[in-house]
């Protein structure tokens, strides 16, 4: 039976939502709706712009939402609707038209192939953020289990703005678009930890040299930003493997020395499951 008071439930619709939070969320959908019609109508650089764009307002919408004390279900509901548009749908109908389209010049089956790897690029995200919706209040801060969408979008986006930047067509770039993006689907889903940043306090006081290393960060970047950003990325996606891998071999040469077989449980070398 249910207990919810009519009345209650009508004042909290009357109350409405939170604007400003929400407008960031709103622009982040926009600009990775934008990167698809630029994609259609040829302009991939642009595309990959514009999900980098959406980059910046996802990770605005939630501090915004903290400093304001404007967090919401609904908020947080839009937010996983909005990142499925920019760092899913967005980047795999991206990557697709911008290179896997050009496998079915190769055979018919490879056609098929091309546009299987969006479609699991997306259903990944899909699932990516599933699991992170029901794992809030469970799982570590300081880790994502999986690489997290965002991220994963900024290395295929990275890969096709690096390209067009230098002058390489999607044509001739196939393989590489494929690997891509199958693994960057593959480790949204996967168990590998990785480092979410939620921890750093931009309120608290730092070192004169931070400020420092903040402007070089900037002068880098405006020096290549393609290459920098993909680069970035690039590392930041290896270093979940890497950095499991390294915790499982130091686990086991302990067990080794204590005369106890190594676990092959992946769990146990997850500090964000």
């Amino acid at each position: 039976m249910d207990d919810s008071n009519p009345k209650e439930i009508r004042k909290n619709m009357r109350r409405g939502i939170f604007l400003l939070p929400n407008l960031f969320t709103t622009a982040a959908m926009f600009s990775g709706f934008y990167a698809i019609i630029a994609a259609m109508n040829g302009r991939f650089e642009t595309a990959a712009i514009a999900i980098f764009l959406a980059m910046v307002l996802d990770g605005l919408d939630g501090r915004v939402a903290r400093m304001t004390n404007t967090q919401s279900a609904f908020g947080a509901e839009f937010d996983s609707l909005s990142d499925m548009v920019s760092f899913g749908v967005a980047p795999a109908l991206i990557v697709y038209m911008w290179s896997l389209v050009y496998l079915k010049e190769i055979s018919p089956s490879m056609g098929k192939l091309g546009w299987m790897a969006a479609f699991i690029y997306a259903t990944c995200t899909a699932l990516r953020l599933a699991r992170f919706n029901t794992q809030i209040g469970i799982a570590d801060k300081r880790y994502f289990q999986g690489l997290a969408s965002p991220a994963a979008a900024a290395v295929v986006m990275g890969g096709v703005w690096v390209c067009e930047h230098y002058g390489i067509i999607g044509r001739d770039a196939t393989w590489a678009a494929l690997i891509f993006t199958i693994t960057a689907g593959t480790l949204m889903v996967s168990k590998f930890s990785y480092y979410s940043f939620k921890d750093l306090d931009v309120r608290k006081k730092v070192p004169f040299v931070a400020l420092l290393a903040v402007l070089l960060v900037f002068v880098f970047l405006s020096i290549e930003p393609a290459l920098i950003l993909f680069s970035v990325f690039f590392l930041y996606m290896l270093s979940g493997p890497v950095v499991s891998l390294f915790r499982w071999n130091r686990k086991r040469t302990r067990l080794l020395e204590s005369g106890r077989a190594p676990s092959t449980d992946e769990n146990d070398s997850n500090p964000g499951s």
